[in-house]
């Protein structure tokens, strides 16, 4: 820790959206996404905001590198494709099942002893393929099923009880709460229970995008850096085949990414440049290309993200339109993004 103080935590309220994205369907507005949308400068500074980077929100999965942070700082060895898993919200393909496997027996333990919940495989056609063959939901194709191997991997290292390595006063969630509001800048707002079971903490956009930004920026071999490195050199681990934000990574060059449920995303480059984006009604096809346009305000070259731009919206089978960033997302040279 730098020893700065820690920002108190945001107001939980209905956070102030604003239009992000419109849909746009024979060059006309048919809807509009409302949300946040939050870019910092090298230096940390805001550069552009829209909505309301400041109320409370859940991070959802775009906290897993924080917490794999966490792991690392407790103990955890994994490094590579592995330590990507232990972040990952993965597509459930046999690599990431294999993964996670390797972690558990490292840890001298089974699927058994996760306590996620049984999913099927995130990704659709691993999906299907999954029910073809008759499998049922499991906890190892859960999409969260490496960081719950990896936490439990860092009880059995701290001397840790398992069955409970789920409740928030558990030592391991304790630790990781603690490097959340370290890294974001701020306390925490409120605890909940994310969709695989783990807590959830709720901070603001603007703290999740400082997140990321201290990772990018970290001293090389630190924990941060680790994690960093590891999505970075093997995003289909942290991911999956054919995911966006795997893409995003291979396109450019030295970002790092991580989506989330409900329309969250995240990413930063080396220099700590970075964003942060939260869609209102948690539509996917809104977060890639509002999450594209604001790498382009942040400066990253606009020819790099062109496949992010947006599916095209199709009428009689034919492309008729698409979702497009507001124009405040331009990265023109704007007197101010509010």
């Amino acid at each position: 820790m730098d020893g700065t103080p820690l920002a108190e935590a945001p107001a939980i309220r209905e956070p102030h959206h604003a239009p992000v994205a419109h849909l746009i369907r024979g060059g006309m507005i048919e809807g509009v996404h409302y949300g946040s949308v939050v870019v910092l400068g090298a230096d940390g500074e805001v550069r552009c905001r829209l909505g309301d980077i400041e109320a409370a929100t859940y991070p959802r999965s775009a906290l897993k590198p924080l917490q794999a942070v966490a792991m690392l700082r407790a103990g955890l060895p994994l490094e590579g494709e592995l330590l990507s898993l232990a972040a990952a919200s993965h597509s459930g393909e046999e690599r990431h099942l294999a993964g996670t496997r390797r972690i558990l027996e490292r840890a001298g333990l089974t699927e058994d002893d996760l306590r996620n919940v049984p999913d099927l495989p995130y990704d659709p056609a691993v999906r299907d393929t999954w029910v073809r063959q008759g499998r049922r939901p499991s906890r190892l194709a859960q999409n969260c099923s490496g960081k719950h191997a990896a936490m439990l991997y860092t009880c059995v290292l701290g001397g840790w009880s398992l069955d409970d390595y789920l409740d928030p006063a558990h030592p391991l969630q304790r630790a990781i709460a603690a490097t959340v509001e370290e890294l974001t800048g701020q306390r925490i707002a409120q605890v909940t229970v994310d969709g695989c079971g783990a807590p959830l903490f709720s901070v603001a956009l603007h703290g999740l995008a400082r997140a990321a930004a201290r990772l990018t920026t970290a001293a090389p071999n630190t924990p941060e850096a680790r994690v960093a490195d590891a999505m970075r050199e093997h995003a289909e681990m942290a991911s999956g085949s054919g995911r966006d934000v795997a893409a995003l990574m291979r396109a450019v060059p030295g970002l790092l990414a991580k989506d989330g449920f409900e329309g969250v995303q995240v990413a930063a480059l080396p220099d700590g440049r970075a964003i942060a984006v939260k869609i209102a009604d948690g539509a996917g096809r809104a977060r890639v290309p509002v999450a594209a346009a604001a790498l382009a305000r942040a400066g990253v070259d606009p020819s790099l993200l062109t496949a992010f731009a947006g599916e095209p919206l199709l009428g009689g089978g034919r492309p008729v339109g698409r979702v497009r960033p507001v124009p405040a997302l331009s990265p023109a040279p704007l007197p101010a993004c509010a």
